[in-house]
């Protein structure tokens, strides 16, 4: 399907989907890793398009939306392949590795036909560029926030689903044994319960990544991602995390019904 805006902007969904899939055969297909993100991408990039489509934005909004999530985590596969490892601060900012492969190496125009001083060409870097920060960078006109902020909302939910269905071995670089018997971080308990996302420097223990993916939630935009989180089930699967460890069973206990008011109060 091909939509056309009055900037010349044009999407071609089946060219960006055959793009995304000869860029990705450069890598091994068969680590889990790689696996993990390449179906990551086309899930996150159906949830900008639903997100979007719930803000009743016009259609070529939803798919500028939805090419946002397709190549968001263009970043990661070079990451993981020169560095073994999905943590930035052990390797590189893949949201940044990203820019640089599609607007600086001129990878964009693999995807798609854009010009470089449309709206949409610096809609597309911002939101890849700003997708995994703790904050949004400030100075971004409405429009081009509101971009990011889908694509952000998208990039939490699925990281829901994920951390939940992805082995342990996988995500965290850490065995089950030990995911068993880690507590939480007080810190982190802290910050969850004062419903903030979780700095990444204050984590500790393989659980603080359970909490601090589950604190996502807090951060979401739109409404129908707090409807998605709902629907979908994965964070309450996330608070009932098996531990062999009484303190933090209680612990989780706790988060549980922190998120639980939490979202009540912003559902209702």
């Amino acid at each position: 399907m091909d939509n056309k805006d009055k900037g010349g902007f044009l999407v071609d969904r089946q060219r960006v989907m055959e793009a995304f899939a000869d860029y990705t055969s450069h890598y091994d297909n068969s680590d889990g890793k790689i696996k993990l993100k390449i179906d990551h991408t086309y899930r996150v990039a159906a949830l900008c398009d639903r997100i979007a489509r719930s803000l009743k934005l016009c259609m070529e909004d939803v798919e500028l939306a939805w090419v946002t999530g397709m190549l968001h985590d263009i970043g990661r596969f070079e990451q993981l392949r020169r560095f073994g490892t999905f943590v930035d601060a052990e390797s590189i900012d893949h949201a940044h590795y990203g820019v640089k492969t599609l607007f600086v190496d001129g990878k964009i125009r693999d995807y798609l036909s854009i010009n470089e001083e449309s709206s949409e060409y610096t809609i597309i870097r911002k939101a890849i560029y700003n997708h995994s920060a703790y904050r949004v960078e400030e100075g971004l006109d409405e429009r081009t926030e509101m971009f990011c902020d889908i694509l952000r909302d998208a990039d939490k939910i699925d990281i829901l689903k994920v951390s939940h269905d992805v082995p342990a071995e996988v995500i965290y670089n850490s065995n089950p044994q030990e995911m068993k018997n880690a507590v939480v971080t007080e810190a982190v308990m802290e910050q969850f319960l004062e419903q903030h996302a979780i700095l990444r420097s204050i984590k500790r223990t393989c659980v603080d990544n359970i909490v601090g993916y589950a604190a996502l939630v807090f951060e979401l935009v739109y409404p129908e991602s707090l409807r998605i989180v709902k629907e979908q089930g994965y964070l309450e699967k996330l608070f009932h995390f098996a531990s062999d460890n009484p303190v933090t069973r209680e612990q989780f206990t706790r988060l549980r019904e922190c998120m639980e008011r939490f979202l009540n109060d912003s559902l209702h």
